[in-house]
């Protein structure tokens, strides 16, 4: 066990870096192995401790999520908070816990909208080494155009009138752009499911502090699938990657949701 551990470990720790060409454009990143044990060893040695004993031998053990959702959640973090240094890692521990390639695809294009545009864009060569080494081709990632599923019209009737009454006087062009774009169009992708689409937009809301945004998405997740018990295992894993003042900021929201549900 200890030796798995540390196998993750070094390649969670693994710092991308970029060539430069001449023109100053940038060549695809390889990961160079910066941070080992000697260099923890260093530093902070409890650091290392922590990593090994309470999030690679509890934190990611724990039955309450299953492996593909804790990267899912994992990935989301790391993006919307441009935390690059690991995503080469989780990349590929994703890929191996059964998030399809078509899926990573999705959550970096849904986090372009939630997390900022520059936070996606950031992954973006990250995320074709680790599909060129994988040999995942374009075939295995979702259209820029596809289908999309089917709309309830009454849930967006509803949303959409909450939102024209509250910020329509103050932005039409928000207004605009919430609708067209986002729950009429990449909220209705296929290629990654309500849930995970849910999953990925709680968990990137709690991880940079945007609690006013919490309680809709929340019921949002909670009627794509998410249960009670799944939620608060989001708040703790999450606890881990963006910190323990962005967990405890988002529980009395979520309790206030789930004391406004049955069950």
């Amino acid at each position: 066990m200890k030796i798995i551990a540390a196998t993750l470990f070094l390649a969670a720790t693994a710092v991308p870096s970029f060539a430069q060409n001449a023109d100053g454009s940038q060549n695809a990143p390889s990961r160079t192995p910066l941070l080992t044990d000697s260099n923890f060893e260093a530093v902070s040695p409890a650091l290392d401790r922590y990593i090994r004993e309470a999030i690679l031998g509890d934190l990611w053990q724990r039955p309450q999520l299953s492996p593909r959702d804790r990267s899912v959640v994992t990935l989301a973090v790391l993006i919307s908070r441009n935390q690059t240094v690991e995503l080469p890692f989780h990349l590929r521990r994703a890929l191996d816990n059964g998030v399809k390639p078509r899926e990573i695809s999705e959550i970096i294009t849904h986090l372009a909208f939630y997390s900022g545009l520059g936070n996606a864009t950031s992954v973006i060569l990250l995320a074709k080494e680790a599909f060129t080494e994988r040999g995942i081709g374009a075939e295995q990632l979702p259209a820029a155009s596809p289908q999309l599923l089917p709309i309830d019209q009454a849930a967006e009737a509803q949303r959409a009138a909450g939102v024209e009454r509250n910020v329509g006087p103050v932005s039409p062009g928000l207004v605009q752009f919430t609708g067209d774009l986002l729950f009429k169009n990449l909220w209705l992708r296929p290629d990654l499911a309500p849930r995970d689409r849910s999953l990925i937009t709680v968990a990137s809301l709690i991880s940079n502090g945007h609690v006013g945004q919490i309680s809709f998405h929340l019921n949002k997740a909670m009627d794509n699938g998410l249960t009670r018990e799944q939620v608060g295992e989001v708040i703790a894993h999450v606890a881990f990657y963006a910190g323990w003042p962005n967990a405890f900021s988002a529980v009395p929201v979520v309790a206030e949701v789930f004391k406004g549900r049955p069950g």
